[in-house]
């Protein structure tokens, strides 16, 4: 009796053969791939969604005036016309929280901003030349680092003058040294490897090895920083305003909110509960989708 090839096939072949033949992921694809596996960075990603839309389409959802004054309407328990009340102006809670989020994303974005240029930019330069650029340098970071950030944003505040914009200025400066240290780090140890010493050994200058080369390898880590930072410059910048150093009156700022509602407290909580819940979400929403791009980003944390 002669034998016939088998015809089933085994299927622990099967996967053997279909994993050699699958084309493996990309680097940034296997990191979208572990950031949307993660719960809690889905959750910061809608908050951080929400927070979006809601400054995008804020004259559609606000149901007054933000600037919008009546002192008939002063402290106005949460209701149907005023879902979260009013303050002792007359002015809907809801609205200028609605207005909020505008100047809110406006802050993180122009503050970090200002931290990631600046500190990429000193950060890069130390770690790739080293020597006595590293030394000055870092010593000027240091020296940054001295001084609590929240009484120097204070200081500086001070010296430019009570506004918006001089605060975001005084957030953006005291972010500098984080990026700084962290591209630093980065630098120093993409700069040893093999590739960046075969561009040297061609001939290529330093300005090109490091535009081209080095910095692209470690956008990774600023990344990270950048969101996390967001959510810090936000609060930082609440604080200015609750200490009358930040926006101005009749800016709809939730630190601002804050500070107007500190003095009906009792008799009216939620003057500053509803602004206070804002600033909590938005921070905590950037905090939890930025702990999940690092997880995604970082080799050493994946599982």
């Amino acid at each position: 009796m002669s034998l016939q090839p088998n015809s089933i096939t085994n299927p622990d072949l099967s996967e053997t053969k279909n994993a050699k033949t699958a084309k493996p992921r990309s680097l940034w694809m296997d990191s979208l791939f572990h950031l949307l596996k993660s719960k809690t960075s889905l959750i910061g990603f809608c908050i951080i969604f929400i927070l979006i839309v809601t400054a995008i389409f804020a004259p559609l959802i606000a149901t007054h005036s933000p600037t919008e004054q009546s002192i008939l309407n002063q402290y106005q328990t949460p209701s149907s016309e005023h879902w979260l009340g009013t303050d002792a102006l007359g002015r809907d809670i809801f609205s200028r929280i609605i207005y909020g989020t505008r100047i809110s994303i406006q802050i993180g974005v122009i503050a970090v901003g200002i931290s990631m240029i600046i500190g990429v930019l000193l950060g890069s330069v130390a770690g790739y030349f080293g020597k006595w650029a590293d030394q000055i340098i870092m010593r000027f970071v240091d020296i940054l680092l001295a001084f609590p950030s929240i009484l120097l944003a204070i200081a500086l505040v001070a010296v430019l003058g009570p506004s918006l914009r001089n605060a975001m200025i005084a957030v953006g400066i005291i972010g500098i040294p984080q990026f700084a240290r962290i591209i630093r780090s980065a630098v120093l140890s993409v700069k040893e490897t093999e590739y960046i010493e075969a561009a040297r050994a061609i001939g290529a200058k330093h300005g090109r090895t490091l535009m081209q080369h080095v910095l692209p390898n470690c956008i990774a880590p600023i990344i990270v920083q950048a969101t996390l930072s967001v959510g810090t410059a936000i609060l930082d910048a609440a604080g200015l305003s609750f200490l009358g150093l930040g926006a101005q009156p009749p800016t709809p700022e939730w630190g601002a909110m804050l500070s107007d509602g500190r003095a009906a407290l009792q008799n009216a909580p939620w003057v500053i509960t509803f602004p206070g819940l804002a600033i909590f979400f938005v921070v905590i929403g950037f905090n939890l989708f930025g702990d999940g791009l690092r997880d995604a980003l970082d080799p050493k944390l994946k599982k």
